[in-house]
């Protein structure tokens, strides 16, 4: 019986399965999975305020699994199904064998000529659906998960998470999939997006901002002092993200090929590149190399170079990995500090300028480098090219930026005033912000003492003991800083 597995065709084995492609394809989709089980979690854990350490983890947990019930639900075919509207797929459930154990297929991804001939196939992977839906949901997962990013430190009533998520992946993330990646309008144009600079990341960081937005701001004492818990585990988590981005942009040409490869190097090269470049800023300008800070310029980098990682020479991706290691470190220290608007929204992360502004940056810079020949080993449309070959890319890059844009402000907003007014408050009550995981969850991350303090019994519990027999002085978390 064993030995069948390894037939040429017939049973678990058919004609059209590719064994590398699909191994390929499922480490990629564990990798980018990692991105945010553990990763994500780990991160978002540690770099906010103790307070806030078990809320802030939860809400990633909980995004990635409420997304993987929805997407095989009804959400998959909604982004890569058959055509309903020109932005948008049909709905329906990915659940049954018939469906999934079949050749993978994107239905609407066939390239026409304007007479009607075929000028580029329909995408088919040498692996079965199975593989697609799951490689594609964890994406779907890893953008809610970003979005959280903007309104830990938690004001978002964690119900109103909890209804926010399903709402906001129908009704936003699928209409971005579909319209770029699934057949839509902007993918036949020829917009470019090779693995999510607008897909994931500028529609969290638009969406994360306007959720910032309608939440509210945290607490004065939070807003004004805000220190990571564990900035080691921040390393952690941030390092998980960084090696996970191997599967995030290697995966997306659907085999294990030379634009796989090309991919992977392009994105270590820019995210090293922007790390650095954020980290001599901080050095020229603050005269001290933030930890902190060089997490931000590696996720700038990697964010920067996701819609332009198989499509660009090494050269370009280090020019791409200064532009993300500077532009975004200046509208986060400068521009963030002078605009009324950013000063007003609470984006606790500061998500709308590593993703947002990174993301857009990435693909209006992938309109000005793009190579031909790499471009041919990818892209629907023929003969595309950045300005810096002779084309005129750049334009469409902008454009579909424009619409990724202005649909996440429309539909996040309504969204949030649909929750907010109908169902369920979407700030978390005042009391349970001073006090933070204690009183939302009954649970802390560490029986420790305050936010970045030592014990210090003039302002501390002098009666603290981890002796249960002291009862009432035996120490109950973030309740015993006064």
């Amino acid at each position: 019986m064993a030995a069948s597995a390894y037939e040429a065709t017939g049973g678990a084995v058919p004609d059209w399965l590719n064994k590398g492609d699909n191994a390929w394809q499922m480490i990629s989709a564990t990798l980018v999975g990692l991105q945010s089980v553990p990763g994500l979690v780990i991160l978002y854990g540690s770099i906010v305020k103790k307070k806030w350490a078990v809320n802030s983890a939860f809400m990633a947990l909980y995004a990635f699994a409420a997304v993987v019930l929805c997407w095989v639900s009804w959400a998959y075919k909604m982004s890569f199904g058959d055509k309903l509207l020109p932005f948008w797929g049909k709905a329906g459930p990915a659940l049954g064998q018939k469906f999934l154990l079949k050749h993978a297929a994107l239905p609407e991804s066939t390239q026409h000529h304007a007479d009607g001939s075929i000028e580029t196939p329909m995408a088919m992977p040498f692996y079965p659906m199975a593989t697609m839906v799951w490689f594609q949901c964890v994406f779907a997962a890893i953008t809610l998960i970003l979005l959280a990013g903007s309104v830990l430190g938690m004001r978002m009533n964690f119900k109103a998470w909890m209804m926010f998520v399903p709402l906001w992946l129908t009704f936003s993330y699928t209409v971005g999939a579909f319209s770029l990646w699934g057949g839509g309008f902007l993918f036949h144009w020829g917009v470019m997006d090779y693995s999510g600079g607008y897909v994931i990341h500028l529609s969290s960081g638009i969406a994360g901002f306007t959720t910032a937005y309608w939440v509210g701001p945290r607490v004065k004492k939070d807003r004004e002092r805000f220190p990571p818990n564990n900035v080691l585990l921040t390393l952690a988590g941030a390092g998980l993200l960084w090696m996970g981005w191997a599967g995030f942009n290697g995966g997306d040409p659907y085999a294990a090929n030379t634009d796989s490869s090309m991919a992977v190097l392009n994105t270590n090269i820019c995210a090293a590149t922007s790390l650095l470049v954020w980290t001599w800023l901080d050095v020229i300008f603050f005269n001290k190399p933030s930890v902190i800070g060089a997490v931000q310029g590696m996720i700038t980098g990697l964010v920067c170079i996701t819609p332009a990682a198989g499509l660009v020479q090494g050269w370009a991706a280090v020019v791409m990995g200064v532009l993300s290691g500077s532009v975004p470190w200046f509208t986060m220290m400068i521009v963030d500090k002078r605009w009324r608007l950013l000063t007003v929204v609470d984006d606790t992360l500061g998500v709308v300028h590593t993703h947002a502004v990174a993301g857009y940056l990435g693909g209006i810079l992938t309109g000005i480098f793009a190579e031909p020949q790499l471009c041919a080993l990818f892209l629907p449309v023929t003969n595309s090219r950045g300005v810096v070959y002779g084309g005129i890319q750049v334009f469409k890059q902008i454009v579909g930026g424009l619409f990724i844009i202005g649909w996440n402000i429309v539909v996040t907003s309504i969204i949030c005033v649909a929750i907010r007014f109908v169902i369920i408050p979407l700030r978390m009550p005042e009391e349970q912000l001073l006090i933070g995981d204690d009183a939302v969850h009954g649970e802390e991350a560490y029986a420790l003492w305050g936010d970045g303090e030592l014990y210090d019994e003039t302002k501390h519990d002098k009666h603290y003991s981890d002796d249960a027999s002291q009862g009432k002085f035996a120490s109950s978390g973030a309740t015993q800083v006064v």
